[in-house]
Order: structure tokens, then C-alpha cells, then sequence
């Protein structure tokens, strides 16, 4: 489709319709060089091995509908965009939403996705070339939402973009939603007992005592990333997510050949944190590194050990992020039992654009009163938090 501006608007089933070095252009500009990217999960190689391994496409509920926006014969922007026959492994729930809709005669499934499947973590969703900001992400927006009207689309939903997208896709009509989850900030600590340093007598007493009866667990925990991945690490890791799958969501997200595309393409951009008993992984975290963040995504075991999830989610994360120098640790979705480990509230953002003008206008009276809700919980979690308070001032 064209837009008012000579930008050329397409949408494509197949990512493989779409040259890496383009979208990575866009995605991952920082990385032309070699470097590490920000976000390494809007890269092509993280993208294609989702579509590759069949976690994404026919029989998924995910339908690929990838935008690109060319201008100049370029280019300029791009999007994730699928077509979603449901609710799952998007971590903004909107269940409520389709049942209401439903409930009132309309149609809500399918509608329109931009996010990164099963992925729960904040970043760029217009991904656009330098010098583009402004230009492709109105193209992106006016894409899409034509793509769900022209198809009488219930809705199209943006999950997990920056604090950026939602205010300027706010100023262009999208509704805007907030949420929260626990990151971990690298406050310029040197190690982890400078960290430490910084918690209340009482929280750092109950870290070091979890770190002590994890760490007794009878093996070893070792970090693996890169080509010290093997597939027999991969064959642990698949058992472990099938077991918290299972019972969490009743069927994994993600299929065994992801974890082969993981090997493949991926394993640079990966941190494995297994404990290890008789040279045998019994519990295990899959973490994604970026240029500036540790990214948690999965945990499991075979076994149960006191405290071990915790050690190797959230103490084993911050330890590697202070010695390669990351200033975030993103754990996941949800759980406020991070709070008393160091894991700060930090507010998530999401677009949302519906297209039946009074259901729209139901949503956004709830959207407004759970922003305002949002807020006041992550200052009061925050003011709950670990740290030492600074001493107060004396007003005599």
C-alpha cells in the first residue's frame, strides 16, 4: 500500500521475503559493526529461528504478517506484526478484552500482534534505519492499521514497546497501556557485595542465607555461552521448559527445534546457568544478552532444591551482568517476589487500537483508571524495596 509520503508499505508471510542485512538495518543498526545487539530479540537470526523451528506460523495462532516500509528504493522501517487466532505467550493480557467483545456479538479473534512471540521484554517495535524515527514508525502505524481495518480486524495490540513508541504513538491515537515488571539496576556496583552494601541489614541477611542453602545443593553451577553450548545442553534445557510449560501454560510455547536454531544461529547471544550434580544439569536458566542487559527467559529442574531458582534467576544473573559490565537484569513477567532480591517495579508499555468505536471507548475509561492504578503500585512496591533509606533529615 503507499502512504501520503511516497512510502511503500508491504506485508509478508515470509521473513525469508525480507533480506537479513535490511531488517537488521533497522533492527539492529548498532551492531553493523559486530557489536553485540541492544535487543537481541528483534534480530533476523532470533525472528527467523522462531519461523524456522515452527514456534510461529500455520497450526500456531501466530500468522507472520511482517511489515516493511520502503522509501527510495530502501528499506527504512520494519515491524513483527502476526495475526493471532488467540491470547497466549503475549504477557499483556487482553482475555478480558475478546471475552467482552465476544459476549457483545462481535468477532475479536483474529486480530493483529506487533510484539515478539512468547517474549516478554521491553524494546523498539518500529524498528526503523537512522534518520527514519519519525517517518517509518507513521508509516508502521498507518500500515497496520489499515492491514486490520481493510480486513475488519477487531484490533491490533503493540506489547512491550518503549516509554518513546506509546507516547508518540499516544499523540497519533493509539491507546496507551501500562504495566509493570522487576529489573535489577547496576547502580555502579563493583561486585556483588558492594550490592549487598546497598540492601537493609535484614534483606542482605536473607540473600546471603538463601545463597548459602542454594549453593549446598550437593554440585556445581557453571555459566556456558557460545560454542561451550553443545546440543546435549540443549537436550537439559528442552527438558526442563517442557516440565514448567507444562505447568504453567499446558503446552510449551516454543518447539524442540527452536532450541537446534538456538545452537545454530543464536548461542553467542545466549547465557546457559545450570547446576550441575554428577556432571548432569538438574536445574537450569536460559538468559539472552544484549549490548547494556541480561535478559532472563526460562528455568527448570528435575530436581528440587531450596532457593536454587532463586540463585540461578536472580543472584547468578546479577553476578555475570557486574562483571561484563550490563547495567540491567530483566528477569521476566510478573513476581513480586523479586522485590525483596533487588528487582526494583519499572513500568512496561503497550499500544492498542480497536477497531469498533464504542467498545474502543469502554477500553480506554479501563485503560485510564489502570494507568493511574499502575502508577501508585509501583511507588508504593518501590518505597517496599530492599535498599537502605537514607537517614532523615533533622528539621529541629
Amino acid at each position: 500500500m503507499e502512504t501520503g509520503s511516497d512510502i511503500t508499505i508491504r506485508a509478508h508471510g515470509d521473513l525469508g521475503a525480507i533480506a537479513a542485512r535490511d531488517w537488521d538495518a533497522c533492527a539492529c543498526p548498532e551492531a553493523a559493526g559486530g557489536g553485540r545487539p541492544t535487543d537481541p530479540f528483534t534480530t533476523y537470526r532470533f525472528l527467523r529461528a522462531l519461523e524456522n523451528s515452527g514456534s510461529v506460523g500455520p497450526g500456531t495462532g501466530w500468522q507472520a504478517q511482517y511489515l516493511t516500509a520502503e522509501a527510495g528504493g530502501q528499506i527504512i522501517a520494519c515491524a513483527p506484526l502476526y495475526a493471532k487466532s488467540h491470547s497466549q505467550g503475549e504477557y499483556v493480557f487482553d482475555h478480558a478484552w475478546g471475552d467482552a467483545y465476544q459476549r457483545a456479538g462481535g468477532r475479536y479473534y483474529p486480530k493483529l500482534q506487533m510484539a515478539v512471540p512468547f517474549t516478554p521484554v521491553t524494546g523498539r517495535r518500529f524498528l526503523t534505519r537512522p534518520g527514519f524515527e519519525d517517518v517509518g514508525r507513521a508509516a508502521l502505524v498507518q500500515g497496520a492499521v489499515q492491514i486490520a481495518d481493510g480486513n475488519a480486524l477487531s484490533s491490533l495490540h503493540i506489547t512491550f514497546c518503549t516509554e518513546a513508541e506509546a507516547q508518540a504513538g499516544g499523540d497519533m491515537g493509539l491507546m496507551r497501556r501500562t504495566g509493570q515488571q522487576f529489573h535489577w539496576v547496576n547502580e555502579g556496583y563493583g561486585d556483588f557485595d558492594a550490592f549487598l552494601a546497598a540492601l537493609s541489614a535484614r534483606k542482605r541477611k536473607a540473600i546471603r542465607k538463601e545463597r548459602r542453602v542454594a549453593q549446598a545443593f550437593g554440585g556445581q553451577i557453571v555459566h556456558l555461552t557460545g560454542d561451550a553450548i553443545t546440543p546435549a545442553h540443549w537436550d537439559a534445557v528442552w527438558e526442563f521448559y517442557q516440565d514448567t510449560g507444562a505447568r504453567k501454560w499446558g503446552t510449551p510455547y516454543l518447539t524442540r527445534a527452536f532450541f537446534d536454531a538456538a545452537q545454530e544461529a543464536l548461542r553467542d547471544d545466549i547465557l546457559l546457568i545450570f547446576a550441575m550434580r554428577g556432571g548432569v544439569p538438574v536445574a537450569g536458566a536460559v538468559n539472552f544478552i544484549g549490548a547494556s542487559a541480561l535478559y532472563g527467559r526460562y528455568w527448570g529442574c528435575t530436581e528440587d532444591h531450596p532457593c536454587l531458582h532463586f540463585e540461578l534467576c536472580y543472584y547468578q544473573a546479577i553476578e555475570y551482568a557486574l562483571a561484563h559490565g550490563l547495567v540491567r537484569v530483566e528477569a521476566g513477567a510478573q513476581g513480586e517476589h523479586k522485590l525483596a532480591r533487588g528487582y526494583l517495579p519499572v513500568a512496561t508499555h503497550s499500544l492498542h487500537w480497536i477497531r469498533d468505536a464504542g467498545f474502543a471507548e469502554a477500553v480506554a475509561q479501563y485503560l485510564r483508571a489502570e494507568r493511574a492504578a499502575v502508577e501508585q503500585d509501583i511507588e508504593i512496591l518501590t518505597s517496599y524495596g530492599p535498599f537502605r533509606k537514607p537517614p532523615k533529615e533533622d528539621h529541629q
